[in-house]
């Protein structure tokens, strides 16, 4: 991996993997009252979500019987879906927990962007940040799910996208668009679904935004990570982590190493690597942890789990929680949305009900 811009890379010796052992943070540290004062402040902040944008669409019919054409299930009809999907569903999780929400991103000059458009506004996002390229569709994923069985299934996956980057005129509108947006805000949020939106452009117009307005610069990363060198919190998946380190990771040590490696390199503030049912390695300030997930039997559907981590945190640390306590309120929400179809975003009470689940939940 090869960074752009970042502050020193040299590590003090607690930031050296193995110096001290990784704590296992369990979340006794984050009562149930912190935690809902936490959250009560989410409703003061204002966040820009700058991103790859797309419409998930759910086309969902009843499983009768098997195809004669095909090993498939032939569906009947029952009902069609939509909701704001890739870097529109931090967007929506930011607001269901009460932020106030810009959206930042391109669309085609399509039906789609029509739909995806008046999805945000009944969310109370504000897309006025939507730029409209006519060269490219409006992303679309269709789900096609089959009822019937013993749980709803997801049987094909059709993408309408175009990865070409964004740049000429419509990249300057976005850039512009963003500068706009992030006037006042709390935080700005970069969420890259490697749909040609997130570029090494975009991400320095999202520092120099950041810069100007003062606002906390997180991203959720798939791939490409140098280009978040000097975001103060960056949120990567095992895979990609993986992949932009160019070994496996397999073994704590490798996580440890990962994620402080990744955090000097990137100048961040806090580094999270998520690693699903083993939970999120964290490197930051404070050394090395590992927050375990909070629901590991309940996993329904881990979709949208990712950007409900990366918009919690960032509304928890605009909100003066450490970040400590912004991935426990983090992993605790994102046990709620793997529990249900497709994207989805808990409310804040929700999270405090999650929480009071763990064992030991002090008040």
């Amino acid at each position: 991996m090869t960074t752009t811009t970042a502050g020193s890379t040299d590590r003090p010796s607690e930031d050296r993997p193995g110096h001290n052992r990784p704590s296992r943070d369990g979340g006794d540290a984050l009562t149930l009252s912190a935690a809902a004062r936490i959250l009560e402040r989410f409703a003061r902040q204002t966040v820009v979500v700058v991103g790859d944008v797309c419409l998930d669409e759910y086309v969902i019919g009843r499983a009768e019987r098997m195809s004669r054409e095909a090993p498939v299930p032939v569906l009947a009809w029952r009902r069609r879906v939509c909701l704001p999907g890739g870097a529109a569903n931090p967007a929506v999780n930011a607001a269901v927990l009460g932020a106030h929400v810009r959206q930042v991103g391109v669309v085609g000059d399509d039906a789609a962007a029509d739909e995806l458009r008046s999805a945000l506004v009944a969310a109370g996002i504000d897309p006025t940040g939507l730029i409209v390229d006519p060269l490219r569709p409006t992303t679309v994923k269709m789900r096609v799910v089959a009822e019937g069985l013993s749980a709803p299934q997801q049987v094909a996956r059709i993408d309408r996208q175009e990865r070409r980057p964004v740049d000429g005129a419509a990249g300057r509108a976005l850039g512009e668009a963003l500068a706009r947006a992030a006037d006042g805000a709390a935080a700005i949020l970069v969420s890259h679904y490697r749909s040609g939106v997130v570029t090494a452009e975009l991400c320095d117009a999202a520092r120099s935004a950041a810069r100007k307005s003062g606002a906390l610069l997180t991203a959720d990363g798939q791939g490409d990570l140098g280009w978040f060198a000097g975001f103060d919190v960056v949120r990567v998946g095992r895979a990609d982590a993986a992949a932009s380190l160019g070994r496996p990771l397999d073994t704590e040590a490798d996580f440890e190493l990962a994620a402080r490696e990744l955090r000097a390199a990137l100048g961040a503030r806090a580094v999270l690597l998520g690693r699903g049912a083993q939970g999120t390695s964290v490197a930051d300030a404070e050394g090395y942890r590992v927050v375990p997930p909070a629901n590991v039997s309940e996993v329904f559907d881990v979709t949208g789990a990712g950007d409900t981590v990366i918009a919690v945190v960032t509304l928890a640390l605009c909100a003066g929680a450490t970040p400590r306590e912004a991935v426990i309120l983090a992993n605790a929400a994102a046990g709620l949305t793997v529990r249900r179809l497709g994207n989805a975003a808990p409310r804040a009470d929700e999270i405090v009900a999650e929480l009071a689940r763990r064992p030991n939940a002090e008040a």
